[in-house]
């Protein structure tokens, strides 16, 4: 993974407006490979590439999950990093990840509320510039007064 600020914890005391934080990982076969294992979802859309040749996607495809996963590590690494607690996620698929592509994760802050420790954060990952998945997360933030 290439990120592009070191992983951590950033404090709800320290998050700003505006604030964001990405990293770009390639999503292999082993990863897909893997994610299916983990979850158990074998659908062949993922793993058979004779089968996935005859759907709408005309190929293999990432499970939606495997990339939402990477949004969930920008949140859990870099903002607000270790210590956060993930309290909600919306997620919208808008074109599917393939074997092979450099995927982008970003999120960036778009509410604090400080007096519940609860940070908004706008999510999206795109491939080559174009977003394959949107949604906004709310997670509790690590406070140095608790934590």
């Amino acid at each position: 993974m290439l990120d592009n600020l070191p992983r951590g914890t950033i404090c709800i005391e320290d998050i700003e407006m505006g604030m964001s934080r990405h990293l770009r990982k390639v999503v292999t076969d082993e990863d897909i490979e893997m994610f299916a294992q983990v979850s158990t979802d074998r659908n062949p859309v993922h793993l058979d590439d004779d089968y996935a040749r005859d759907t709408i996607f005309e190929g293999r495809i990432a499970h939606g999950m495997l990339t939402a996963g990477l949004i969930s590590a920008v949140i859990g690494e870099q903002l607000p990093g270790h210590g956060t607690v993930y309290m909600g996620q919306t997620l919208k698929f808008l074109a599917p990840v393939r074997p092979g592509d450099m995927v982008y994760a970003e999120v960036k802050v778009i509410g604090i509320d400080m007096a519940k420790r609860r940070v908004q954060l706008d999510c999206h990952c795109s491939v080559e510039g174009k977003k394959v998945l949107i949604g906004e997360a709310t997670v509790m933030a690590p406070s140095r007064k608790f934590d």
